[in-house]
């Protein structure tokens, strides 16, 4: 059956019976022997047929011409104007169907469509039947005694040729009453095949002599037969339509299990109602379990949202307009009152309805989880952010408005905590009071942070620095800019203060290294944007830091790595690189000596080329030849480990002729040519000559 007319047919029935329910308050007579009150679907794929079925207040003659007779003319409708004149009764929110044209999309699969009524107010039952291809309809007295109904509406669709061997499937029915009618209020029961286990009597011819045994002494042995016979479609209850008060938690379990097809229990869940300018209800849970796909994490078109009007499945196909994407893990229910049964993607885009739905709904799955950070069972917690930490680091960076919300649910690592993660408020509780920023390092590993240069000077004035170790967390920060009043510093960038500078010999330091740091710039050119003495190191010579406008080293490790990077962007974004030198390593003192005794020797100036390609990987830079740098090792290891522990008499000599082959060859190529020596090949082959025939 057609998705739109499986939920008007099912939401006709049950308003028929909610009218009757309502009415039967003050006129009990109404109900008389009917029977309970419930819907009935039997479909009949031979006949190519559907007949749905309610034992609700049915219609008269007049009812029948002015409900079904008229196109947008809605029986529902008129029925709560009325409820709503009549103060004292009050009107019942719970009727679904008040447009008055859903009826008539039974013809988008029926050829002809038949309404059999019997209201308990009329002691006639009428007929109403029309065809897709006429533009009237017949309305007769029923008169046969096979089909009359005690109370309530019968209504048949004749479905197409092409359609009825599809929509009168009996499996097909009963998939769409579970996915769409779930939670109406009213038992709805298809008409279904089943098997059961008989006994039955073994026939035996008697043997030639014998008479035949008595039916009681016979063998027996089972058999399966089919049969059909009426089932329950709609067992799950509308969880969300109770007391929260009265719902146990293995209640909320089992059904999110149902609903969503999960076999591990939610971490949170929380169902509220919302009340007064829009009204809705709905149970929203937090998953045990993070999605395995990296894709999900980006992807805010997810199942994970059902919405429901008046009880009545509407969809789970949005794109962000109920969840931003960053909470597009979250799975639920919500179901309206306000929002119409007809609802499209146009309607959910625009509607202020939706809008404010969104917000309220975002709330309260911020105050879920910010209920879970709090609570004394840590392993919750630390179990969500494993799974969707990324998720709240995405919403630093898309939504700007929720920054208060997010910013105390992110966890890091930190310089005093590398085993656990911590909150900026256990970051900020810990501050010293001096201290004016909270400080941050971006790298591509735990363990490449805790080695890092820039953490030294830190580390040994007991200022904590946050370890970012996941590609997103430095644009989350970035965004964040602030927390409580305190900025967000990366130590990996220039002027970095860290509050208790004496400024007095700090001047006098770098005058003192002013020759050096502009030697080293002469040596290094365009590497660098300039060479500084630095605040941040106390065992490492040197470090290369960035400029405060651009890129990180991690960032931009991060950038070269996208499929569809732009390599002039990639130029553009880079930051400029400063060279930081520690005024108090042995290598740089002995640097300043070389520059003010000896500027021009080959040796320093290798060896400010390889401190700076040093520098550039242990800041986290790529070097653009690691070939040229493994050279460069490899010479100063020569000079370093040359003779040091001794070499045989063999080796050495072998190493002078092989020096001086090198210096005879380059003096023959620059003056006189040698004759080259030609070699008669030898006659004798051994016997172990490989290639001997």
């Amino acid at each position: 059956m057609h998705k739109l007319q499986c939920n008007v047919s099912f939401c006709n029935a049950s308003d028929a019976l909610d009218k009757l329910r309502f009415l039967s308050v003050t006129e009990p007579s109404l109900l008389g022997d009917a029977g309970e009150l419930q819907i009935r679907i039997k479909p009949d794929p031979d006949n190519g047929t559907i007949t749905i079925t309610d034992t609700g207040i049915g219609m008269t003659k007049e009812e029948l011409i002015d409900c079904l007779g008229t196109i947008a003319q809605s029986g529902t409708s008129k029925f709560l104007k009325a409820l709503k004149e009549n103060k004292d009764l009050g009107a019942d929110n719970g009727l679904i169907g008040q447009f008055g044209v859903g009826f008539y999309s039974a013809f988008l699969v029926a050829e002809k469509v038949v309404v059999s009524t019997k209201s308990p107010r009329s002691d006639k039952q009428y007929v109403w039947e029309a065809a897709a291809d006429s533009s009237s309809y017949v309305i007769r007295e029923e008169t046969d005694p096979e089909n009359l109904i005690r109370r309530g509406t019968q209504i048949t669709l004749y479905l197409r040729p092409d359609d009825k061997y599809e929509f009168s499937e009996p499996a097909r029915i009963q998939g769409l009453v579970k996915n769409y009618s779930q939670f109406v209020s009213f038992p709805i029961y298809t008409w279904q095949e089943k098997s059961r286990t008989v006994e039955v009597e073994e026939e035996e011819e008697p043997k030639e002599g014998e008479e035949p045994k008595p039916e009681g002494e016979k063998k027996k042995k089972t058999k399966t037969e089919k049969y059909w016979d009426w089932e329950l479609a709609n067992e799950t209850k509308p969880i969300w339509m109770r007391n929260p008060k009265e719902v146990e938690k293995d209640e909320y379990h089992e059904f999110y299990k149902k609903t969503f097809s999960e076999f591990l229990d939610p971490v949170a869940y929380t169902h509220f109602t919302t009340e007064g300018e829009v009204e809705f209800r709905s149970v929203l849970y937090i998953p045990g379990m993070g999605p395995l796909n990296n894709e999900d994490v980006v992807n805010a078109k997810t199942k994970n949202i059902r919405l429901y009007v008046k009880r009545i499945f509407i969809s789970d196909d949005f794109d962000g307009e109920l969840f931003p994407r960053y909470l597009s893990f979250v799975k639920g229910v919500v179901d309206s009152n306000d929002l119409p049964l007809n609802v499209s993607r146009e309607i959910l885009q625009e509607s202020r309805i939706v809008r404010i739905m969104r917000k309220r709904l975002v709330r309260k799955t911020f105050d879920m989880i910010q209920e879970i950070s709090e609570s004394e069972n840590k392993e919750d917690y630390k179990k969500l952010w494993e799974n969707f930490g990324r998720f709240l680091k995405l919403g630093c960076i898309e939504d700007s408005g929720n920054h208060k919300r997010l910013t105390p649910l992110l966890r890091f690592y930190s310089s005093k905590s590398e085993e656990e993660l911590i909150s900026l408020d256990d970051y900020v509780e810990n501050m010293p009071e001096n201290q004016k920023a909270i400080y941050y390092l971006a790298a591509d590993s735990l363990k490449s942070a805790k080695s890092a240069p820039f953490l030294e000077k830190l580390v040994q004035k007991d200022i904590e620095v946050l370890y970012l170790v996941e590609p997103i967390d430095e644009v989350a920060i970035q965004n964040l800019q602030t927390y409580k009043e305190k900025k967000f510093v990366d130590i990996s960038k220039e002027d970095l203060e860290l509050g208790d500078e004496d400024e007095v010999k700090e001047r006098e330091t770098e005058q003192e290294y002013n020759l050096l740091c502009d030697w080293i710039k002469q040596q290094l050119g365009d590497k660098v944007a300039k060479v500084q003495v630095s605040k941040r190191l106390s065992s490492s010579p040197c470090v290369l830091v960035s400029g405060k406008f651009g890129w990180s080293a991690n960032m931009e490790r991060l950038m070269k790595a996208q499929a569809l990077g732009d390599t002039a962007s990639l130029e553009f974004m880079r930051g400029r690189r400063i060279l930081e030198v520690n005024p108090d390593h042995p290598i740089v003192k002995d640097l300043k000596a070389a520059c003010k005794n000896a500027p021009d020797s080959t040796d320093a100036k290798r060896a400010v080329d390889l401190l700076y390609d040093t520098a550039l990987i242990s800041s986290g830079f790529t070097p653009d030849s690691p070939a040229e740098l493994g050279n460069k090792i490899y010479e100063m290891m020569a000079m370093a480990l040359g003779g040091r522990w001794g070499r045989s008499e063999d080796e050495e000599a072998e190493t002078e002729v092989a020096d001086g082959d090198a210096g005879e060859s380059s003096d023959a190529s620059a003056g006189e040519v040698v004759e080259a020596q030609v070699i008669e090949p030898s006659d004798v082959r051994a016997e172990s000559d490989p290639w001997s025939d």
